[in-house]
């Protein structure tokens, strides 16, 4: 996992990575840390190469907000995490997508603890490559690019960035290779990448821009699924 620290004071560079390295072994994980003391310099042909972003607020030249925004502009999927003394800045933190706002000083038992879900988020949010087996050819593509699967005369329909790709296949067979990324159905015949969902209604959630149905069958499950994803929040129940 790719980590990346933005911080001006060499003091506290040296703590969140000291933190970082005792985390790695109490809990066998391994990272691939880079401290920055210019957040310029990190955004400087950023190409989407970390899972976690742990930002400082002021910093010389673009503060924290500024490069989270920019950030943003590259990157949907990167964990950010502020550490600052700057409480002011909380509510604009959110609005960038940050998972956490935490205020120096900080120790490591908190430390620790909001780490530890910024890993489960990075993890939840990693997107692969699947083959799909055309008629005319083989196309590869990103699961993060997958809207959902449809399931319609024994052929699957599957709903991307990219168009409609039809082919020969089960549910059960896709959705045993693709729940590891976060794919679930919402009834028979859909399963949802989580990534795409942008709305929840009564009885139906908006995937893009397309509403599908959730069965009071698969409704429990899906929802609890949705809120994992999104990080604990209970904002979908």
């Amino acid at each position: 996992m790719h980590i990346a620290i933005v911080e001006d004071e060499q003091e506290q560079r040296d703590l969140l990575q000291s933190y970082i390295q005792q985390y790695s072994k109490e809990n066998g994980m391994s990272f691939s840390v880079e401290a920055f003391a210019d957040g310029r310099i990190l955004i400087d042909g950023y190409s989407s190469q970390y899972d976690i972003i742990l930002l400082d607020i002021e910093l010389p030249g673009m503060n924290g907000m500024e490069i989270a925004e920019y950030i943003r502009t590259k990157d949907d999927d990167v964990v950010l995490m502020f550490i600052t003394n700057m409480a002011q800045y909380a509510v604009g933190g959110y609005s960038v997508g940050a998972l956490d706002f935490v205020l120096k000083p900080i120790n490591y038992s908190t430390f620790s603890m909001r780490f530890a879900r910024a890993i489960k988020r990075a993890g939840l949010r990693k997107s692969a490559q699947i083959l799909l087996n055309l008629p005319d050819c083989v196309r590869r593509i990103e699961t993060q690019q997958i809207y959902y699967i449809e399931v319609m005369n024994k052929m699957l329909h599957y709903h991307t960035q990219l168009g409609e790709f039809v082919l020969r296949g089960t549910m059960q067979s896709v959705e045993n290779e693709l729940s590891r990324y976060n794919f679930v159905r919402c009834n028979h015949w859909y399963l949802v990448n989580l990534r795409h969902v942008t709305e929840l209604r009564r009885d139906t959630v908006l995937v893009g821009q397309t509403e599908l149905e959730i069965s009071r069958r698969n409704r429990k499950a899906f929802l609890t699924a949705l809120t994992a994803y999104v990080g604990g929040s209970n904002e979908w129940i």
